[in-house]
């Protein structure tokens, strides 16, 4: 599946950029029986249903164009917004999100837990900082992007 990421993601980015929106993540994945082909994509003041109808249109011809197929099954093409709590896959979302309420899963524990969610505060080379409510307490907990498995951003309660 990644090799087949690997061909159509440089057709997927400048299509989606040429359309004024930032690709966010794609996934070519099996649901049940089915193949989906999902791309994500954002814009400042967020994407519309009419963008990803657009993009989705853009997209469609393109892959037509491409011989021989890289797609080995018939798949369904999915273009949406990533939604409330996108995920933050690169070094870029991570910087972006400073200031924001997060979601961190772990590969191992942090202060105790497997997950925390807070306000990231900084980012440094080697850990994240991140402001944790626990009850009435606000706490700060340095976390090592090592440890980190999934982050992305999250709505406050």
């Amino acid at each position: 599946m990644s090799a087949i990421l690997d061909k159509v993601k440089p057709i997927i980015e400048p299509i989606v950029s040429d359309m004024g929106c930032s690709l966010v993540d794609v996934e070519y994945l099996k649901e049940g029986r089915n193949w989906f082909l999902r791309v994500y994509a954002d814009k400042e003041g967020g994407i519309d249903l009419d963008d990803c109808a657009a993009i989705s249109e853009q997209l469609s011809e393109a892959f037509d164009q491409i011989h021989p197929d890289p797609f080995p099954d018939a798949y369904f093409l999915e273009v949406s917004s990533p939604g409330a709590e996108r995920p933050l896959k690169t070094e870029a979302d991570i910087l972006a999100a400073i200031g924001e309420y997060v979601h961190f899963d772990y590969y191992f524990p942090q202060y105790g837990e497997k997950q925390h969610e807070g306000t990231l505060l900084e980012v440094s080379d080697e850990h994240y900082l991140l402001e944790v409510r626990i009850k009435t307490a606000t706490r700060k907990f340095e976390i090592e992007k090592k440890a980190v498995s999934k982050a992305r951003l999250a709505i406050k309660f």
